[in-house]
């Protein structure tokens, strides 16, 4: 690994502290390094604040270092005015010589032209420095400018003998298959992504919050699926702890592509990552129509004599591991 990658690992490692925060923004990381020492660093701020590379000249003490410095960023700097200015004619105004750019920026309205903003500026520009996992990184951002869609996370947890809820249940809310830690853990995952989705049955069979409680951090925006108006307002998914949208009868005349639908519709409200929480017929829509890139999966050490079967599904085991007496397997897509 040489000096350029090491920087770059640094930028990718630092920006992760944005992540949850900066949604619908990618989370970028930047440093700033003279005579081989890092004199600056930053990331993204929540959405609406700063960018990586702002906050990271920001940081630095002497600013008349700036003019001999070089500027590791895990994405292309923008070049266009939105929440704030753009970071290309900081850098530019800066004086700063040396650019290294993990990966180019796919939105339109930047795609290469913070970089040929640059080189005209007189700046020496790389391009493509760990460049595999900038984009690994910034998948979200990607996925969204790419595939005109969210990032879709599957999520589920199953008995030892393979159902994901009893037949029957005594009242409505959910019958905890995972253990505590485990249930923070989601909850966690709730916390960085944008939204989280679920279908008409598990609203009415669990009446579920979809918050995050046993984590910090901001509550994602909660989407369901009221294909026949089957919901009221004294559901808890529409309380006022986050804000819900909700997708009815859009899709009744056109029961094929449900899930590419819906993925069209989140990408009109400008989201850029959703979980998938359930249930059944929710879950294997997806997986059908293979509108998916990742998904978690635990397995608990409950049975149930019957039930509602767990999704029918294969993809790349990424990895396994034990949460206390819990299984979770993680997964992700290659096809």
């Amino acid at each position: 690994m040489n000096i350029d990658e090491v920087y770059i690992k640094r930028c990718i490692q630092i920006a992760k502290n944005g992540l949850g925060t900066t949604r619908p923004n990618p989370m970028v990381g930047a440093i700033i390094v003279f005579k081989d020492k890092i004199i600056g660093e930053g990331f993204t701020s929540a959405y609406g604040g700063s960018h990586a590379e702002v906050n990271a000249i920001k940081s630095v003490t002497n600013k008349h270092l700036l003019s001999k410095a070089t500027l590791y960023v895990t994405l292309e700097p923008c070049s266009h005015y939105g929440k704030t200015p753009p970071c290309s004619d900081l850098i530019i105004e800066h004086n700063i010589p040396n650019v290294v750019i993990g990966c180019v920026d796919d939105n339109p309205e930047v795609a290469g032209k913070g970089i040929r903003r640059l080189k005209a500026a007189g700046c020496n520009v790389t391009v493509g420095v760990l460049e595999a996992e900038c984009k690994a990184h910034h998948k979200r951002f990607f996925t969204f400018h790419n595939r005109k869609r969210p990032y879709v996370i599957l999520k589920w947890a199953e008995t030892s003998n393979g159902f994901i809820s009893p037949k029957t249940k005594a009242k409505k809310a959910p019958v905890w298959i995972t253990n505590l830690y485990s249930r923070q853990l989601a909850h966690k995952w709730r916390a960085e992504e944008q939204s989280i989705l679920v279908g008409t049955n598990t609203v009415l069979e669990d009446n579920p919050s979809l918050t995050v409680r046993d984590w910090t951090g901001e509550h994602p925006t909660r989407i369901v699926i009221d294909r026949q108006s089957k919901l009221s307002s004294n559901h808890n998914i529409f309380n006022d702890k986050s804000k819900t949208i909700t997708l009815d009868n859009f899709i009744l005349p056109q029961p094929k592509d449900i899930a590419q639908r819906i993925c069209t519709e989140l990408y009109k409200n400008n989201i850029n990552s959703v979980i998938i929480e359930g249930g059944l017929q929710t879950l294997q829509t997806f997986i059908n129509e293979n509108l998916w890139d990742e998904a978690y999966v635990f397995k608990g050490v409950l049975t149930f004599n019957d039930g509602i079967k767990a999704p029918e599904f294969s993809g790349n085991l990424i990895s396994e591991k034990r949460i206390a007496n819990d299984t979770l397997k993680h997964y992700e897509n290659n096809s």
